[in-house]
């Protein structure tokens, strides 16, 4: 998933090791993140997308960090205070999928 990152964020495939390093802990904070909204559950191949969206957005971040808006010389930019709030149907319909499949079924003979 590191090299889907570094080409998503435009990086050569070869960087100095202080990078990668910052990059897999964003990737790991943020798999650590979703794991907890799953309640616990490993995040499945599928959710891949929103760890690699996330990621790009809190690498984007980086020195900006608590702000939740910024001007300056009439740029302005605003941060969602949720990372994972564009995502939210998508884990919710993945909870709702995985508790009717963990449900037992009775049959009668």
């Amino acid at each position: 998933m590191i090299e889907d990152l570094k080409a998503l964020l435009g990086l050569p495939e070869e960087i100095d090791r202080a990078l990668e390093n910052k990059l897999l802990l964003i990737l790991k904070a943020t798999k650590q993140r979703l794991r907890f909204l799953l309640g616990g559950l490993e995040p499945p191949e599928e959710m891949n997308y929103i760890i690699l969206d996330v990621s790009i957005i809190r690498f984007n971040r980086i020195g900006s960090e608590g702000l939740s808006s910024h001007s300056v010389e009439g740029e302005s930019l605003s941060w969602s205070e949720n990372d994972f709030a564009g995502y939210m149907d998508d884990i919710r319909a993945y909870l709702d999928d995985h508790k009717e499949s963990k449900k037992g079924k009775v049959r009668f003979l």
